[in-house]
């Protein structure tokens, strides 16, 4: 089933502070290999060329994240920055009342997932055009985890049912609307897709990538950096 990218819409949020990389900046504005996380994110998104509509979600005030954002120039791809909120779900539903009406299916990706390939956009998309109301990709957990309470390990978790989720997270416009709308405490939800599970619908799970890691610590961006080097090296190569 094709997709008209004209009712295809992507939040990016990029409204976090990044204390763990100890920069003092939003973590966007972070440099990466010479350029910052919300521009190697941004390839990403429109490398995929499945979405019409970009809202970035930047902190209130922050000039250079919207510079960047309104230095965009995209065919056919209307990209706008809005301001966030004081939390990630006001943030995200600040980028979708910023989205045209029209638009049914809504991506909400993060802008620290930076490196994420095109291939888990265009999946994830397909996946909600194809009947799927809500869709996160996630990649099989290879460490043991265990429930600790205090010191104390309480149980040790079967890691073959476990997912590490990442995003994009796609859902059709309307459930993810409905999902924001419903009355809760916005300090508990981690990602869109549990506000979507708090409604009882189902949520689908593709596959993701190890490319698309959470920069989060120095270490982090250490690797985004070395693997930014290493797809150019590779570039060079083949020319």
């Amino acid at each position: 089933m094709s997709v008209d990218p004209t009712r295809v819409g992507v939040i990016v949020v990029a409204a976090g502070a990044g204390e763990r990389l100890g920069h003092g900046i939003p973590k966007a504005l972070v440099q990466c290999a010479g350029r910052t996380l919300l521009e190697h994110a941004l390839d990403g998104v429109f490398a995929a060329a499945v979405a019409g509509h970009v809202r970035v979600v930047v902190p209130a005030g922050a000039a250079k994240l919207r510079s960047i954002v309104e230095a965009q120039r995209q065919p056919r791809v209307t990209v706008s920055a809005v301001d966030g909120g004081a939390s990630r779900p006001e943030s995200v539903r600040a980028g979708l009342d910023a989205l045209p009406d029209d638009v049914d299916i809504v991506l909400v990706h993060d802008a620290a997932r930076a490196l994420t390939p095109p291939q888990v956009f265009r999946a994830v998309v397909t996946a909600v055009r194809n009947g799927a109301a809500a869709v996160v990709p996630g990649i099989a957990v290879s460490d043991t985890i265990k429930v600790v309470e205090g010191n104390t390990v309480t149980s040790t978790l079967d890691r073959t049912s476990l997912r590490a989720i990442q995003t994009p997270q796609g859902f059709d416009a309307a459930t993810l609307r409905a999902a924001h709308g419903a009355s809760r405490s916005d300090s508990v939800i981690t990602d869109d897709a549990m506000l979507v599970e708090s409604l009882g619908i189902p949520v689908s799970v593709g596959q993701g990538d190890p490319l698309a890691f959470k920069v989060t610590t120095p270490n982090d961006l250490m690797l985004a950096e070395a693997l930014v080097h290493q797809a150019r090296r590779y570039a060079r190569e083949q020319q």
